[in-house]
Protein backbone atom coordinates (compact mmCIF):
# COMPACT_ATOMS: atom_id res chain seq x y z
CA UNK A 1 0.00 0.00 0.00
CA UNK A 2 1.04 3.21 -1.00
CA UNK A 3 0.26 7.19 0.01
CA UNK A 4 -2.12 9.11 -2.81
CA UNK A 5 -2.98 12.63 -2.44
CA UNK A 6 -4.55 14.65 -5.11
CA UNK A 7 -4.02 18.41 -5.80
CA UNK A 8 -5.31 20.98 -5.18
CA UNK A 9 -8.51 19.55 -3.74
CA UNK A 10 -5.64 17.75 -0.72
CA UNK A 11 -7.47 14.72 -0.70
CA UNK A 12 -5.37 11.58 0.57
CA UNK A 13 -6.01 7.95 -0.44
CA UNK A 14 -4.71 4.66 0.48
CA UNK A 15 -4.14 2.70 -2.62
CA UNK A 16 -2.20 -0.73 -3.41
CA UNK A 17 1.48 -0.62 -4.84
CA UNK A 18 1.88 -1.88 -8.24
CA UNK A 19 -0.79 -0.72 -9.95
CA UNK A 20 -1.58 2.07 -11.94
CA UNK A 21 -1.99 5.60 -11.17
CA UNK A 22 -5.08 5.97 -13.32
CA UNK A 23 -6.75 2.92 -11.52
CA UNK A 24 -5.90 4.15 -8.15
CA UNK A 25 -7.63 7.81 -8.95
CA UNK A 26 -10.22 6.18 -11.04
CA UNK A 27 -11.07 3.87 -7.52
CA UNK A 28 -10.86 6.64 -5.69
CA UNK A 29 -13.97 8.70 -7.54
CA UNK A 30 -11.71 10.86 -9.60
CA UNK A 31 -13.95 11.01 -12.95
CA UNK A 32 -11.07 10.83 -16.07
CA UNK A 33 -12.74 10.32 -19.17
CA UNK A 34 -10.04 7.93 -21.00
CA UNK A 35 -10.53 7.29 -24.52
CA UNK A 36 -7.63 4.65 -25.12
CA UNK A 37 -8.37 2.32 -22.83
CA UNK A 38 -4.56 3.18 -21.21
CA UNK A 39 -2.45 2.45 -23.86
CA UNK A 40 -1.09 6.08 -24.23
CA UNK A 41 -2.87 7.22 -27.28
CA UNK A 42 -5.39 10.12 -26.15
CA UNK A 43 -3.49 11.99 -23.24
CA UNK A 44 -6.88 12.30 -21.54
CA UNK A 45 -5.04 11.48 -18.26
CA UNK A 46 -2.59 13.55 -17.83
CA UNK A 47 -1.40 14.54 -14.56
CA UNK A 48 2.02 16.60 -12.61
CA UNK A 49 3.24 14.31 -10.22
CA UNK A 50 4.32 16.79 -7.76
CA UNK A 51 5.86 14.29 -5.43
CA UNK A 52 7.15 11.02 -5.42
CA UNK A 53 8.68 10.86 -9.00
CA UNK A 54 11.72 8.81 -7.50
CA UNK A 55 9.14 6.15 -6.68
CA UNK A 56 6.90 5.16 -9.45
CA UNK A 57 7.69 3.80 -13.11
CA UNK A 58 9.62 5.77 -15.57
CA UNK A 59 8.49 7.14 -18.43
CA UNK A 60 7.86 4.94 -21.48
CA UNK A 61 9.33 6.03 -24.71
CA UNK A 62 5.30 5.64 -25.89
CA UNK A 63 4.28 8.45 -22.88
CA UNK A 64 7.00 10.46 -23.79
CA UNK A 65 5.96 10.51 -27.97
CA UNK A 66 2.00 11.70 -26.31
CA UNK A 67 3.06 14.13 -23.92
CA UNK A 68 5.29 15.66 -26.89
CA UNK A 69 2.10 16.46 -28.33
CA UNK A 70 -0.09 18.01 -25.77
CA UNK A 71 -0.26 21.91 -24.65
CA UNK A 72 0.72 23.25 -21.23
CA UNK A 73 3.11 19.70 -20.50
CA UNK A 74 6.02 20.25 -17.97
CA UNK A 75 8.42 18.15 -16.36
CA UNK A 76 6.03 17.21 -13.65
CA UNK A 77 3.68 15.84 -16.73
CA UNK A 78 3.01 12.23 -16.98
CA UNK A 79 -0.23 9.98 -18.24
CA UNK A 80 -1.71 8.06 -15.43
CA UNK A 81 -1.96 4.93 -17.23
CA UNK A 82 2.09 4.78 -17.62
CA UNK A 83 2.79 5.41 -14.54
CA UNK A 84 3.25 2.47 -11.55
CA UNK A 85 2.98 2.75 -8.33
CA UNK A 86 5.51 2.53 -6.08
CA UNK A 87 5.75 2.04 -2.29
CA UNK A 88 6.53 5.48 -1.46
CA UNK A 89 3.67 8.84 -1.18
CA UNK A 90 2.72 10.26 -4.40
CA UNK A 91 1.34 13.72 -4.66
CA UNK A 92 -0.29 14.64 -7.64
CA UNK A 93 -1.56 17.65 -9.42
CA UNK A 94 -4.92 17.55 -11.56
CA UNK A 95 -4.23 19.94 -14.74
CA UNK A 96 -7.46 22.30 -15.21
CA UNK A 97 -10.87 20.76 -15.86
CA UNK A 98 -9.73 17.96 -13.52
CA UNK A 99 -8.64 19.52 -10.31
CA UNK A 100 -12.16 19.52 -8.80
CA UNK A 101 -13.19 16.23 -9.77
Amino acid sequence: MTTLTLLPAGKTFEVASGISLLKAMLDAGVQLATKCGGNASCGACHVFIQEGRKTVSRTTPAENAKLDTLVGVGSKSRLACQVVLGTEPVTVELPGALSGY
